[in-house]
């Protein structure tokens, strides 16, 4: 499955381990991972794609979005 912008993840490495984050960009080596509390919209982590488990979740219809409508999607997919 290919990784697309809104796609939620879970991360399998890192200190986020565990945790489900939404894809708010990518580059040719990186994706960009948000969740509204620690990794705001403005400042994402960059994370290497192998070290993600994709879902089939994507929220890409629900873009734009704010830090708190984020949280709000995350906790309710959990």
């Amino acid at each position: 499955m290919k990784i697309s912008l809104g796609q939620l993840v879970i991360c399998r490495k890192g200190k986020e381990k565990g945790r489900l984050m939404c894809v708010t960009g990518a580059d040719e080596k990186y994706i960009y991972l948000a969740d509204g509390r620690e990794r705001l919209l403005e400042k994402p982590k960059r994370k290497n794609p192998k070290h993600v488990e994709i879902t089939d979740k994507n929220i890409s219809n629900m873009f734009p979005l704010t830090d708190k409508a984020l949280r709000k999607i995350l906790l309710s997919e959990v």
